[in-house]
């Protein structure tokens, strides 16, 4: 069970976020010998360096570079912290679907038996490889144009995945959620939060939201889950998030991330109409997801000020840890209800 702190976010809010600048999201330490056997299983080489990866919250995550065969070569190694063996299958699956289409993503390695999950410390794991370039943590049209193309071809080449699985971080889990982060709020946090779970509820029991296009979605693609060489995107990662969705929330999720003013939560108009423009002309968005796009981008938001506000106020215990900012989400929620956007 997670331990409850009462904390008072605004006196310390300035000095948490320094300090967690430091922090890398490592849980489980991994020793070098564990690594090499992993290495050994999945025919990669030698090991020559393992290295914790900074930010995210949910996994362990290293840098695993080996010699093979006199060429260094990088990927991935994430340690899972939250996830089960029985739920990777989904993640992991969707990875190497979408990569086989063509899509950058990271292609999971498999070993002798074709097995692409696998375990390491006592814990599920997986070895991906590594993309090229890098996030673009300020991202402007062009970018915005790639990631919109990208979102949609994802959707469509995940009409045919084999594997279902709910998003874990759906409605179920914001109802399951808020009533352990009420007590550590105010009043007109708590007031808000309470409004707009009631109005997410109302809105996914209407007809409209029955009819939206649904099936795998990101749920999780921030502008530091995709990287970029100049102005061309060269892959999307981190799908630990993923799961069967409504394509417009996935989409509502980009814009309130690659479309918005950090500090304010105010919309970069020209960015938001570049994403909507890109993704519309691989795939045009339906009457249903028109009309329902603005109570989805106040999902997307709500779905991600419930997960900062829990992992702020119950903390895992963790020798690292890089929590974020749960009043940008609170910003965003605000901004969203006074200003609805045309399609």
């Amino acid at each position: 069970m997670r331990k409850a702190y009462n904390v008072n976010w605004s006196s310390c809010r300035i000095l948490f976020l320094i300090v967690c600048s430091f922090f890398m999201a490592v849980y489980t330490d991994v020793s070098d010998a564990e690594a090499q056997t992993l290495v050994d299983a999945l025919q990669l080489g030698k090991l020559t360096a393992l290295d914790g990866i900074s930010g995210g919250i949910e996994n362990s995550n290293f840098f695993m570079t080996v010699d093979n065969n006199g060429v260094p070569e990088t990927y991935v190694l994430t340690l899972f912290e939250r996830l089960s063996h029985e739920q990777l299958p989904y993640y992991l699956g969707l990875m190497q679907h979408l990569s086989g289409k063509g899509l950058a993503v990271p292609a999971p390695m498999a070993d002798s038996r074709g097995d692409i999950l696998h375990t390491v410390a006592g814990k599920p794991a997986a070895v991906v490889s590594k993309l090229t370039g890098k996030s673009q943590l300020a991202p402007q049209v062009t970018h915005c144009s790639a990631l919109g193309e990208t979102l949609a071809h994802m959707h469509m080449a995940g009409k045919d995945f084999a594997r279902n699985q709910p998003n874990l971080r759906g409605l179920q889990w914001w109802n399951e959620t808020v009533p352990s982060i009420l007590p550590h709020l105010t009043p007109d946090q708590s007031a808000l939060l309470g409004q707009e779970l009631a109005f997410q509820n109302h809105v996914q029991a209407l007809p409209e939201y029955k009819a939206l296009p649904i099936g795998p979605v990101h749920a999780d693609l921030f502008r530091d889950n995709a990287m970029f060489e100049g102005e061309t995107l060269t892959g999307v990662f981190d799908f630990y998030f993923a799961g069967d969705d409504t394509w417009l929330f996935d989409l509502c999720v980009c814009l309130n991330d690659w479309c918005t003013d950090l500090s304010t939560g105010t919309w970069d108009n020209d960015r938001l109409h570049a994403t909507l423009a890109a993704y519309q002309a691989a795939r045009p968005l339906t009457a249903a997801e028109r009309g329902l796009i603005n109570p989805m981008l106040r999902a997307a938001a709500l779905r991600f000020w419930i997960s900062r506000l829990w992992d702020f106020y119950l903390p895992r215990e963790a020798s690292l840890l890089t929590p974020h900012d749960p009043t940008h989400f609170e910003r965003i929620i605000l901004q969203r209800r006074l200003h609805p956007i045309s399609l």
